[in-house]
């Protein structure tokens, strides 16, 4: 099952890269929904290693 659900994720991630033009290993530029997702990232992991100590 592990291997399954990695495989898709990594599928999906890849997928997703490629979106359109500017993205990618090339060259990349960001959009509002881009940084909304990384701030997204950061706050749910900071909410866990902050649940994590109490």
């Amino acid at each position: 099952m592990t291997r399954i659900t990695t495989g898709l994720a990594l599928a999906f991630a890849a997928a997703s890269s490629h979106a359109h033009g500017g993205h990618g290993h090339a060259g990349a530029h960001w959009h509002a929904t881009d940084t909304f997702g990384l701030l997204l990232v950061g706050a749910l992991a900071a909410a866990a290693i902050w649940l994590a100590r109490k």
